[in-house]
């Protein structure tokens, strides 16, 4: 018994230490800030050099320059917070994201939207590169993601609840707003943007697929599979905050014709498509603001 009180014990004191860890760090990034960011934003392979373009920056820090702090090591992620406008709207813009492939565990991963409430945000758009699946879906397209399937080790959640971001069992039946999808879906075909509403899949990675691994993915009802976005989505609804997430077709996972991948095509189809996705974004900051 008495084991288990000192256990409770010990497990409620690295509970404090974390998140008042959370709590210094976001004192850290709020120095910077000049207005409280409304959105945050999460920029995905290949995806932050179009916001680059798009915003008014206010202020930059890097990783490495916060105490402690994860550093972002997959290829083409920078590893930086930017707070600025986009089109007069405040908002906060992770670039670099981690991943579990990095060897950074689910809780470390999702950080940075722990971060973001912390610092008064409750709006989170999240974007991906991600291969297509569906066969209907063309190189290039943005498909707004409506639903997900998580096949990623573990859950961002487990271990004792942290009760100030949210509820032991938070409820998963709308994890993207549905009202905020369909806006998306209408913005795009008003603005004459190709787009596909579809259900993503989150694995490990480091690797891409086998033949049969797509096959499987498309059967239990994948439109489009990445390495990504489902932990960052899963502790933002823990938190109540609510989320959009829109996912660029960097490759095509067609069983039939299946061709060798390099991270620069993602990169490069991402970049081609990333004008694309900030006409959409930025119409949707506006209305959404």
């Amino acid at each position: 018994m008495l084991y288990l009180i000192f256990y409770a014990f010990v497990l409620a004191s690295v509970i404090d230490i974390e998140y008042n860890r959370l709590l210094q760090w976001a004192e850290h990034l709020g120095k910077a800030v000049k207005q409280v960011p409304k959105f945050g934003l999460v920029a995905g392979t290949g995806l932050g050099s179009f916001m680059d373009q798009q915003l008014e920056v206010d202020a930059e820090i890097k990783y490495e320059d916060i105490p402690g702090f994860p550093l972002a090591t997959a290829e083409s992620h920078s590893g930086r917070f930017v707070f600025g406008r986009w089109r007069g709207v405040p908002v906060l813009v992770m670039k670099g994201r981690f991943h579990c492939y990095e060897g950074y565990n689910l809780e470390q991963v999702t950080l940075p939207v722990r971060l973001m409430k912390l610092l008064g945000i409750d709006k989170l758009i999240v974007t991906n590169a991600a291969g297509g699946l569906n066969p209907n879906f063309q190189l290039g397209d943005l498909m707004i993601i409506t639903d997900h399937i998580d096949l990623l080790p573990g859950n961002p959640l487990i271990g004792r609840n942290e009760t100030r971001f949210g509820p032991r069992f938070p409820d998963m039946s709308q994890p993207y707003n549905i009202l905020w999808y369909n806006l998306a879906f209408e913005t795009a075909q008003q603005l004459k943007i190709p787009v596909r509403k579809g259900v993503y899949v989150a694995v490990s990675g480091p690797n891409l697929e086998t033949r049969a691994e797509y096959r499987f993915l498309r059967i239990i009802g994948a439109d489009a599979v990445g390495m990504s976005t489902v932990p960052e989505v899963i502790v933002a609804r823990h938190m109540n905050m609510k989320v959009l997430a829109v996912s660029v077709i960097t490759d095509i996972c067609d069983l039939d014709s299946l061709e060798v991948l390099t991270l620069e095509q993602v990169i490069a189809t991402a970049d081609k498509a990333g004008s694309k996705l900030a006409m959409l974004l930025g119409s949707l900051l506006t209305e959404l603001n």
